[in-house]
């Protein structure tokens, strides 16, 4: 038993259907345990000051880990691995030539993230007091001790990252899909185990325990395959520095959305108690299809898109992306349409209990709606992204990046002024979402000004792609786009229609009723999508179709599709 186990998570996966379908799995169970985290947050701390501090609090070591492993982050390396591979004249030399790069990377990579954590040990009062300015006192101290526990998880997952470049460079998905599962794992013992004695600091302690967690499954594999990275001192700079001149505009590019949403916090930190909490747990939940698709599909076809750039097979660069593509958007529109009808019942059956309370749980579910507008965008600028990188090209990606928060801090902002001077804008979006008797609605404008940045920086790298690569992109999508956002109106209409079917039948009071209520209404509402697609002979449905079929029926079948791998 325990050898098919290990056989499993060893097992290599290199079509593209199939490890994006295997990465979605482990992304729907990450997101399972995910939800039971802040469920248990939610449960236990509401959405009040005491979890807007630790919020708060774990932005700067997130920032770290954005800032600083990005160096060695997959999307930076992995195309260096297949090259290093490519490069030897045997399988064996090959491996050597990899296993020099990595030790090279990991030498530098520690020294660099070492100076870092020390120095922000020391700067963190003041990084604190200049961004939460919300904040006073032994609030600001309780942000700045909570900040200096988690200043370890950046280590750790950059380590992590390190090694998740060698799984994901040898089509080991299942071990690199599993670490963020064992990542929220930590937290849920920190809250269970930890929070009890020490409050809020056990809940810090967790996130430091996931780290450590998610960086120690990778190993197994990476020793087993000879290529464990051994520092020293005498590193090769060379490699160090075509790493770090290709990673630099990612790192930047990266930070600079990481600005972003620590520019949006700040602002919250500024509004009433509990605003930080609301904003954040309306960010996790929306992440659910960027996780579950657009992080799965990306991440599938990065090795992919980065050998056809290598073998200079441009047409199967381009046609790579726009399978992916095609993929990414048949389904995330129907997503998008079921999170902004269900926002409420979503909200209240993943936070509603305890100090979370129905006022809580109708401001985050209109935060919600705003965030998920913008869900295809976030999951196509991953794949952009990493397209872009697998080709080389990181200063594009890095300019219209910057540009893009730019405008989404700028707007954001005006926003948030606008809304507070204009009553009629102010009842127009509080009555639009259905929270028009609440007061703590300026909040919303946060979520808003973050989708319209995302959907303009999307827009723009889509037609950056077009223009650098060509070869058709724009035209081999177009199709999937009409027939999914058909498909995603009539699938809200019939949620919409549902919810009002089963209200007068269900026992909407009570946690079970709201979750058949909305169970039903989306079962609903996705057999009408499905029926659209059918009807318009979608190609992507019988491309899912057939994947599950020869998958459970064992039947042999012809791929509709040449252009899968």
């Amino acid at each position: 038993m325990v050898k098919k186990v290990i056989k499993f998570f060893y097992l290599e996966t290199a079509a593209l259907h199939k490890a994006a379908y295997l990465l979605g799995f482990f992304a729907i169970l990450s997101q399972v345990l995910a939800f039971l985290r802040d469920r248990l947050l939610a449960h236990t701390y509401g959405a009040g000051q005491e979890l807007d501090l630790y919020y708060a609090a774990f932005r700067i070591p997130d920032f770290i880990f954005v800032a600083i492993a990005s160096v060695v982050s997959l999307s930076v390396l992995v195309p260096f691995i297949i090259e290093k591979e490519k490069n030897g004249l045997t399988a064996q030399a090959g491996k050597e030539e990899v296993k020099k790069f990595i030790d090279d990377i990991t030498s530098f990579f520690s020294i660099l993230i070492f100076c870092v954590s020390v120095l922000a040990f020391f700067l963190i009062p003041s990084f604190s007091s200049f961004l939460f300015k919300g904040f006073s006192g032994e609030e600001l101290s309780s942000v700045i001790f909570l900040s200096r526990i988690m200043l370890l998880s950046p280590i750790f997952l950059g380590f992590s990252n390190l090694l998740g470049s060698l799984t994901q460079a040898y089509n080991r998905f299942i071990i690199y899909a599993f670490a963020p599962l064992l990542y929220n794992a930590g937290i849920i013992i920190g809250i269970f185990l930890l929070s009890p004695r020490w409050g809020i600091n056990g809940v810090a302690m967790g996130v430091v325990l996931g780290a450590i967690l998610h960086l120690l499954v990778q190993v197994p594999f990476v020793t087993k395959l000879g290529l464990f990275p051994k520092p020293k001192l005498d590193f090769n700079w060379s490699s160090v520095k075509r790493v770090a001149t290709l990673s630099l505009p990612r790192t930047l590019s990266l930070s600079t959305s990481h600005i972003a949403t620590l520019f949006l916090i700040s602002i919250a930190s500024l509004m009433a108690a509990g605003s930080i909490s609301i904003y954040s747990f309306a960010l996790n939940i929306q992440s659910v299809p960027l996780s579950i698709i657009g992080v799965s599909y990306s991440l599938a076809a990065f090795p992919t898109l980065s050998r056809h750039y290598a073998d200079k097979n441009i047409k199967a660069f381009v046609s790579q992306m726009a399978v992916t593509t095609r993929h990414i958007i048949f389904w995330t529109l129907p997503a998008m349409a079921l999170f902004i009808m269900l926002r409420a019942h979503v909200t209240r059956v993943l936070l509603g209990s305890g100090l979370f309370d129905w006022n809580d749980t109708r401001l985050t579910a209109a935060a919600l709606a705003l965030f998920s507008i913008s869900a295809l965008s976030q999951s196509l600028l991953m794949l952009f992204t990493r397209a872009f990188y697998s080709a080389g090209r990181t200063r594009k990606p890095f300019l219209i990046n910057l540009i893009s928060t730019l405008i989404l801090i700028i707007g954001t902002y005006g926003l948030v002024k606008l809304f507070n001077a204009w009553e009629a804008f102010r009842y127009f979006i509080g009555a639009l979402l259905k929270v028009d008797d609440l007061t703590n609605t300026a909040v919303l404008m946060l979520p808003l000004g973050f989708s319209l940045g995302i959907i303009l920086n999307s827009v723009v790298h889509w037609i950056s792609f077009e223009k650098d690569f060509g070869g058709g992109f724009t035209a081999d999508v177009k199709k999937t786009f009409f027939d999914s956002f058909s498909a995603s109106v009539i699938m809200g209409a019939a949620t919409y229609v549902g919810l009002n079917m089963f209200a007068p039948i269900l026992n909407t009071t009570k946690l079970w009723g709201i979750f058949l209520q909305g169970f039903m209404a989306g079962m609903l509402g996705i057999m009408a999508g499905v029926l659209v697609l059918l009807l318009l002979k979608n190609k992507e449905l019988e491309v899912v179709w057939e994947s599950i079929h020869a998958r459970f029926w064992k039947a042999k079948v012809i791929a509709t599709d040449p252009e899968i791998i």
